[in-house]
């Protein structure tokens, strides 16, 4: 196993990191790692499907969470492993018992179902949150998002996980803001996932989202390929991905919204060697969720890591104003379509998981018999 060490520059200081390119956790983080430092101060949720590697980190009790996707749920039903092969079968079996209308509700029935097998296994892995996403291709319209959040909570009680275990997983459209708000009055939590904007996320804690997933790796790369920056910024407090997530978590503390901020999708802010760097500027946000592969790189890391984020030291976001009122949906769509970051990875993130939504139709199509294949 090829064992790197690289440098990371953090103000004055010099921070030395072992990385070991694995998925698994390649060793027990000791109580001094920074991943031990870090989920003392931020609660830790890994971004995975693979449940092997869910259940080794799990195990280190560092991770109490996991959050999954369209692409972990595509990944799982193409992936040929039996164990995930029982899971499409059933998913399968279970949409034909109900005897939809027609194939397509069949399948949408079939693609709910396979999201709860896999999200039931790893419900048996974290004692904390499983996140699991809506179709993304109903982002737009509100009705149907609530009725499928409604749905997908009904499965997970049928297999015996609690609505209190899970996290409707919905785009920060506006539409998906307002079914999000409809859920979560009857008790349904939810995850408001593709945040790229200060916008979103306002509006979403004011909306009473439980909580959101902002994507600063994301917003980082638009800025880059704007601005033409090939090495990334000079210093993780220049990254905007990390100013974002921190006007975001500072808006939600200075307004006493109890809405979660939780990164996720992560760059390194100075480029190759510092795959760490937002991360690590933005300890002692709420929560994290962070793929095996960084977690792996926490735990190898051994030097102190000081929380950059407080409660206490949160301040308002200027273009709000005191006490911020309430946005609606004109101001929404406004003043995201004045941010280029948001507009473009909003479009960009939903277009992605849709095409994994339909490899996968595609996937149990064959199953049922009315695909391609099985002509």
């Amino acid at each position: 196993m090829r064992i790197q060490l690289f440098e990371m520059k953090l103000g004055m200081k010099l921070l030395f990191c072992l990385v070991v390119p694995s998925m698994a956790l390649t060793t027990i983080a000791s109580t001094k790692s920074q991943l031990a430092q870090l989920a003392s101060m931020t609660t830790l949720s890994i971004d995975s499907g693979d449940l092997n590697v869910i259940r080794d980190f799990a195990d280190s009790g560092y991770i109490t969470d996991a959050t999954t996707n369209p692409l972990f749920v595509s990944q799982a039903g193409l992936s040929g492993d039996p164990m995930y092969g029982n899971m499409v079968d059933d998913a399968v079996n279970y949409a034909v018992s109900y005897r939809q209308p027609d194939v397509d509700s069949t399948i949408a029935l079939a693609i709910d179902r396979l999201a709860v097998n896999l999200g039931k296994a790893i419900s048996e892995l974290v004692p904390g949150y499983i996140s699991t996403e809506v179709d993304p291709r109903l982002s737009f319209d509100v009705e149907a998002t609530v009725e499928r959040g409604r749905r997908v909570i009904s499965m997970y009680e049928q297999v015996g996980v609690d609505k209190s275990r899970i996290l409707i997983k919905v785009a920060a459209t506006w539409e998906g803001i307002q079914a999000a708000e409809i859920l979560e009055k009857e008790g349904i939590r939810c995850n408001l996932t593709l945040v790229f904007s200060v916008v979103q996320a306002v509006a979403c804690a004011q909306h009473g989202a439980h909580l959101i997933s902002p994507f600063p790796g994301r917003i980082l790369d638009w800025n880059n390929a704007q601005l033409r920056r090939l090495g990334g910024v000079a210093s993780p407090n220049e990254d905007e991905g990390v100013i974002a997530c921190r006007e975001m978590y500072n808006y939600f503390k200075c307004h006493s919204h109890d809405t979660i901020c939780m990164p996720a999708s992560w760059r390194p802010s100075r480029g190759t060697g510092h795959e760490l760097d937002e991360i690590q500027a933005l300890a002692g946000t709420d929560r994290m969720t962070i793929p095996a592969p960084l977690l792996n790189k926490l735990a190898k890391c051994q030097d102190p890591l000081e929380r950059q984020l407080v409660p206490s030291s949160a301040g308002d976001i200027p273009w709000m104003g005191k006490g911020g009122k309430r946005m609606e949906e004109k101001e929404f769509r406004y003043r995201l379509n004045l941010d280029g970051c948001g507009t473009d990875k909003l479009g960009e993130g939903l277009r992605a998981f849709i095409v994994e939504t339909e490899k996968l139709e595609q996937v149990l199509k064959v199953k049922l018999g009315t695909g391609s294949a099985a002509i």
